[in-house]
């Protein structure tokens, strides 16, 4: 049986939970308060750093799940989302709206993604 890495695990959740090859992050959001470009840039800053700890990088996202309060927000999302991802390494992605955890808080975005592996 493959083993089950938690990483940064808390009473509610993990942030990073590996298993096998996979690398599963927990919904990632930016600060209250900011603008939906700079929560979108937050929330992928914090989306690298985990995938970095975990031994991945965002050339090797398998699915994105991205969650708006606001369908409206969804062309400015985008921009920042498309210029981050690198070009030829486009994962799967669903985005839909719903209420986030907190007012303020615009994106919440959920990732997985392969184990970065040395290319030969």
């Amino acid at each position: 049986m493959t083993e089950i890495q938690r990483i940064q695990t808390e009473t509610r959740m993990s942030q990073i939970v590996k298993h096998g090859n996979t690398v599963y992050l927990a919904g990632q959001v930016g600060e209250n308060g900011h603008s939906i470009a700079d929560q979108t840039r937050q929330t992928l800053e914090a989306v690298d750093a985990l995938l970095t700890e975990a031994g991945s990088s965002r050339k090797h996202i398998l699915k994105a799940v991205i969650w708006l309060a606001d369908m409206s927000d969804f062309e400015e999302m985008n921009a920042v989302w498309d210029a981050w991802v690198p070009t030829g390494h486009a994962p799967v992605r669903a985005c839909g709206e719903a209420k986030l955890a907190e007012p303020d808080l615009l994106v919440e975005i959920i990732i997985e993604a392969a184990v970065a592996v040395e290319d030969c």
